[in-house]
């Protein structure tokens, strides 16, 4: 069985900024709410003719690459792990994006688990790169969801802090001769759970098989994202969400010959302040071993990549020895988590 190391990361974000004081005039919700509780201070939305999930892909992978010092004519595989909503329905970014970088040798597919989508991205290629089943292989995620944010719906306010933007990673097997030497961290196990009990708590009515577009429905707003029973939700995740994300944490970590005492740095999904800063100290990495994406938002599977890569740049990142764990949750509801053994 191969090694797997992580020899690059990028992201992209649009140039376009919405503030938090913004969001509160949008929707009504105060101020103080949205920047401290919901914790957006501002986000980066894209303009509708620009940005589109395939060209974010593309930048933040072409940063990947650059940063592994890798040829893109020699991947094996480009997978993307990003939004649903991308520039066409029923549509491979995967394939276009692996085009347009020139990965010509590569295989593309695409990986769906919303917001959880990348560390499950990671344990799947990983697993294929220990086998020696691939060597090179390129994970993208991008996502621009806020456009499908509806501002005077109450129901869906734990979406206001969608933003827009993308990671990518590149992750080799110890085949590649240098990949040890190019290494930023060893990719060690994952850990996963699903509560599908959620698997209809959050919608965009129409525009699938079961409520086909018409002009009715467009007319009607059902083309944005909803929450048609929030206050359940709300109670029922409330009741699992920390059992899940520590249960995560802690097989991985376990897997991985670790515990929480070992952690060091927790790239963390995007959610209201309180609870990320509960969950970072029950970790025991606390404020210091984590980032906290309020410049950001929420940008469903491209957060723990902009996490780590916020941190790298301020000087605030993981060391060398390090134990780093991406940590996600998606609805459906998936949590998620894989251990990394970072190199510097």
């Amino acid at each position: 069985m191969h090694d797997v190391h992580l020899t690059g990361f990028g992201t992209y974000v649009p140039d376009e900024t919405v503030t938090g004081a913004q969001i509160a005039d949008r929707s009504g919700v105060p101020e103080d709410v949205v920047v401290e509780k919901m914790g957006v201070r501002e986000k980066h939305v894209c303009p509708p003719d620009d940005d589109h999930a395939s060209d974010m892909s593309v930048a933040a992978a072409e940063a990947a690459l650059a940063d592994a010092d890798c040829d893109p004519a020699a991947l094996d595989l480009v997978l993307y792990h990003g939004s649903e909503y991308k520039d066409h329905v029923v549509w491979s970014a995967a394939a276009h994006v692996a085009e347009r970088l020139g990965a010509d040798d590569a295989y593309a597919h695409e990986s769906y688990a919303l917001c959880a989508g990348a560390p499950i991205a990671v344990r799947h290629t990983a697993a294929q790169l220990r086998t020696g089943d691939v060597e090179r292989a390129l994970l993208v995620g991008a996502s621009r969801e806020e456009d499908l944010v509806d501002y005077d719906n109450e129901r869906s306010s734990f979406m206001f802090n969608f933003g827009a933007g993308a990671s990518a990673t590149v992750l080799e097997s110890d085949a590649v001769d240098d990949a040890a030497d190019r290494s930023r961290a060893r990719v060690r196990e994952s850990a996963a759970v699903t509560d599908g009990r959620f698997a209809l708590d959050v919608v965009m009515p129409a525009g699938g098989s079961k409520r086909p577009p018409t002009a009715e429905t467009v007319a009607d707003g059902l083309h944005t994202l909803d929450v048609p029973d929030q206050e359940s939700m709300k109670e029922r995740l409330g009741e699992v969400s920390l059992p899940n994300f520590l249960t995560v944490a802690d097989d991985a970590l376990e897997s991985s010959g670790h515990d929480r005492s070992d952690l060091d740095f927790v790239a963390l999904t995007h959610m209201k302040r309180s609870f990320h800063d509960y969950l970072t100290e029950e970790l025991g990495v606390g404020p210091a071993g984590s980032h906290y994406l309020d410049e950001f938002g929420h940008v469903q599977s491209a957060d723990q990549i902009l996490a780590l890569d916020a941190a790298v740049e301020a000087g605030e990142g993981p060391d060398a020895g390090d134990v780093v764990l991406f940590l996600a949750a998606g609805t459906g509801y998936t949590w998620a988590a894989t251990v990394l053994e970072w190199r510097g």
